[in-house]
């Protein structure tokens, strides 16, 4: 699995988010899951997303929320840069949030959508001073009890197919799209072909139909 950029910008990329998710709370008095709502609504959660280094390392935490809201609520913030010595729980979940992103190479739309920004809030006092795959470990298993359904079984539910409706606008055997909705064939094998088709029949990304491992 490839990550979506070098771990050379790692520490730089959790750093940051950290301040990102502390500037957010505890200087502009956001609420948690209300500004991680409008950061996976911006063009910033993209950019970290696919690696842009002008937004990893290029922006300081501050910054980064300084973009989300003049995108998300068309005004800008009057409060200056606050970044502490001492790390709040929201800088914490956005050290550990940002690495599991990277680590795992998921978007954080798909584990925000599992556990909560809140939640994962929720977690720090047993987990802040342990190894941070224990965090690892524990949003492991909380995806996995969420995402029970295969992807391809999600996102063909919410575009309102059959599957046999499916396999007609794809062209992909209904019995093929069985076999990868029952995880008796790994559609992580298939060929490229038929996930494109696939993808372009449900609106969506290739990737996005990729089971996670």
């Amino acid at each position: 699995m490839m990550n979506a950029y070098d771990k050379d910008y790692l520490y730089h990329a959790q750093k940051n988010f950290g301040y990102m998710a502390d500037f957010a709370v505890n200087t502009c008095n956001y609420d948690i899951d209300e500004f991680f709502d409008m950061f996976l609504a911006s063009n910033v959660c993209g950019q970290f997303e696919t690696g842009n280094p002008a937004y990893i390392v290029g922006k300081t935490g501050c910054e980064l929320v300084r973009s989300v809201i003049s995108e998300i609520k068309n005004t800008d913030i009057d409060t200056p840069d606050a970044m502490y010595l001492d790390k709040s729980p929201e800088y914490w979940l956005g050290w550990v949030l940002s690495y599991y992103a990277w680590l795992k190479n998921y978007r954080f739309g798909y584990i925000l959508s599992a556990v909560s920004a809140g939640d994962m809030i929720g977690m720090y006092d047993t987990m802040h001073e342990a190894d941070i795959s224990r965090f690892v470990y524990a949003l492991d298993e909380r995806l996995k009890a969420f995402y029970t359904q295969t992807a391809l079984t999600r996102l063909r539910n919410a575009a309102g197919l059959s599957q046999s409706e499916l396999s007609e606008r794809s062209g992909v055997n209904v019995r093929i799209i069985q076999a990868y909705e029952q995880r008796t064939r790994d559609i992580n094998k298939a060929q490229f072909a038929a996930i494109a088709n696939l993808a372009q029949a449900l609106d969506c990304n290739a990737v996005d139909l990729l089971e996670k491992q």
